[in-house]
């Protein structure tokens, strides 16, 4: 496991009261859930609609979805929306009634939420929210509450809710108002260069970079404040900033 890093901007860490996270592929990897989860509503869909799989694959399930969300560019942040809407139109086109779709999707959603994060999460949770408040703040649709962790925070949201996805600046700024605290004082903690540090960084916050991969940082963006391996080292480093700033 790789050293993780404080940046020069990190000064003033010791102010943080809450601490709020990104989940898809910052406490899980969610691309193999995600191809089980699609599976699983197919072999449904083949049980119980079989004209629908007869005449459209996953991949072109896929497809739809895009097609819709360019179409429908206010509702393209709302992944729920989009597939029980392109569910909906597969099930007219092969003779099926609409509430097809939201039997479907029930099946697909437990599936997404059929999954395990990585080893630290459930640890270094424990002990940040000793110190913290924690959030979520994620532009899929996860349940928390399915998934085990939702006990651990104290808020979570995500972008059907607040009608809007990141990088909008409306995430954060929801956030920061649920909280009820100055966008300075909560840290953003994602994998995302561009969605998850620069957005939240845009809206005020102070930034930590998940990078489990061990990427390179875009050389275009500024560093995040922080830079991990794992939400263990994100605990270490918080501590050290606290003492750092207390002397």
């Amino acid at each position: 496991m790789r050293p993780g890093n404080l940046s020069l901007g990190a000064a003033g860490l010791g102010e943080l009261r809450a601490v709020a996270f990104d989940l898809d592929n910052t406490l899980w990897d969610v691309g193999p859930v995600i191809v089980r989860a699609e599976q699983r509503l197919h072999e449904w869909l083949g049980e119980h609609c079989p004209r629908i799989t007869e005449q459209v694959t996953i991949e072109e399930m896929r497809a739809a979805r895009e097609r819709l969300a360019r179409s429908e560019p206010h509702n393209a942040h709302d992944f729920t929306y989009l597939r029980i809407t392109a569910l909906a139109a597969h099930a007219r086109a092969c003779g099926y009634g609409e509430e097809v779709a939201e039997r479907a999707f029930e099946v697909f959603f437990a599936a997404r939420n059929e999954l395990q994060p990585y080893g630290d999460v459930q640890p270094a949770l424990e002990r940040l929210r000793t110190r913290y408040t924690l959030a979520s703040l994620s532009n899929g649709n996860a349940d928390l509450e399915l998934i085990g962790l939702a006990g651990l925070f104290s808020l979570s949201l995500n972008a059907r809710q607040i009608g809007a996805a990141k990088p909008h600046p409306r995430c954060f700024q929801q956030l920061a108002r649920d909280l009820r605290l100055e966008p300075r004082n909560i840290l953003y903690v994602g994998d995302d260069p561009f969605l998850d540090v620069e957005a939240a960084r845009a809206a005020g916050l102070r930034t930590a970079w998940m990078n489990r991969s061990h990427a390179p940082w875009p050389a275009a963006l500024e560093p995040a404040e922080l830079d991990v391996a794992d939400c263990i080292q994100l605990t270490e480093l918080l501590a050290l900033a606290g003492v750092s700033c207390q002397t």
